[in-house]
């Protein structure tokens, strides 16, 4: 079985080498590495370049946004299995790939998800908040839970079947894809109890406040986009599955 792992970068210098040899370094082999750039000018495509001869795949041009991006590499992937690393985390060992495989050799499912371990930007080494994700249901979903998507890997055929991330959205595109899965199509999930990824503070969504507003509203649409109502307190309920974050220990 076949995994592509994609990357998207852009201006990632500081980090970016982190994600790539944490991919590279998987004991699983039957790897396909992707990565594509936003045409970066900072220091990303010569770091990118010492490691070309392990890169299955290299794009490096100007796009509409990470969403896009994204949709690039799931176009020219060619695995069976597609996973996301940014481009400023990392896998937590060597190992992460290998349990997803076994999940999906194992059972019949459509996509597998595990943990997420949030680090300070600057000291990788310094855990700040945890999150376990937990099994799927659909009062969960009502209340505004998702799945960390770095610790999401699904079968290409399902991007086929229901379509890639809706480049629209600027910030919640991940979290309408997951919804559009799991919610609307009822993909076969399972939960692979086991930290995968480490995943530094300080994402796009999080830069300042305007941004959270604005993703606050593509939450919203992201239900009223797939024909769903959205829960009329996931405005409130989602805040608590953050905090929680901070008082669970991995």
């Amino acid at each position: 079985m076949k995994m592509s792992i994609i990357t998207i970068s852009l201006n990632s210098a500081n980090f970016i080498e982190d994600a790539i040899e944490s991919v590279l370094a998987q004991d699983y082999k039957n790897v396909e590495y992707i990565v594509i750039d936003g045409g970066s000018t900072d220091g990303t495509l010569e770091i990118i370049e010492k490691y070309r001869n392990n890169i299955a795949k290299i794009i490096s041009e100007p796009d509409n946004g990470i969403y896009d991006a994204m949709n690039k590499g799931i176009k020219i992937s060619s695995g069976d299995i597609i996973g996301f690393l940014n481009s400023d985390d990392f896998y937590i060992d060597n190992k992460a790939l290998t349990k997803i495989a076994d999940c999906f050799t194992g059972q019949k499912i459509d996509g597998c998800y595990g943990n997420l371990i949030y680090i300070d930007r600057l000291n990788k080494n310094m855990i700040t908040r945890y999150w376990k994700a937990g099994k799927c249901s659909e009062k969960k979903i009502k209340r505004g839970w998702i799945i960390p998507h770095p610790a999401f890997f699904v079968k290409k055929e399902m991007y086929n079947k229901y379509g890639l991330f809706n480049s629209k959205f600027l910030i919640a595109a991940d979290y309408e894809l997951m919804l559009r899965f799991i919610k609307k199509n009822k993909i076969k999930l399972f939960y692979l109890d086991q930290n995968l990824v480490c995943m530094r503070e300080g994402g796009y969504s999080a830069t300042n406040i305007q941004q959270r507003i604005k993703g606050w509203g593509e939450l919203y649409q992201a239900w009223r986009i797939n024909g769903l109502k959205p829960p009329l307190f996931l405005f409130f309920n989602r805040p608590f599955f953050k905090l929680r974050q901070y008082f669970t220990k991995p």
